[in-house]
């Protein structure tokens, strides 16, 4: 499975250039990515238009400590659940919110509830 589709991936990348033209935003979420074996969600917002495997967004690794950070798309896709299945991405995810309300929500909860 692709972890985004092209129109997901081509809103990515229009966040992403906002932000690397010095605007401040708080997008929603565009693609929702998780280990179905494992405790990792990954709420994913930008892409980097100069290096396009780094995303941007609310990273959850099931330790308790979710935070806004980058992650390479690389990595994402080697990553294997305690049964060897890869991350799929959530085919019926839809944003309700800006990414700012669900890292409050996760920092409270310790996990992402999307």
């Amino acid at each position: 499975m692709q972890l985004m589709t092209d129109e997901q991936r081509e809103r990515l990348l229009a966040n992403g250039r906002q932000t690397a033209a010095g605007q401040t935003i708080d997008p929603s979420p565009v693609v929702k990515l998780f280990t179905p074996d494992a405790n990792a969600t990954w709420l994913l917002t930008e892409l980097s238009p100069n290096d396009p495997d780094i995303a941007f967004g609310l990273c959850d690794l099931g330790l308790g400590f979710p935070e806004i950070g980058y992650v390479s798309l690389t990595e994402i896709r080697q990553l294997r659940g305690k049964l060897g299945l890869p991350v799929e991405r959530d085919l019926g995810f839809v944003a309700k919110h800006p990414i700012s309300v669900y890292a409050r929500q996760a920092r409270i909860a310790g996990w992402i509830a999307a």
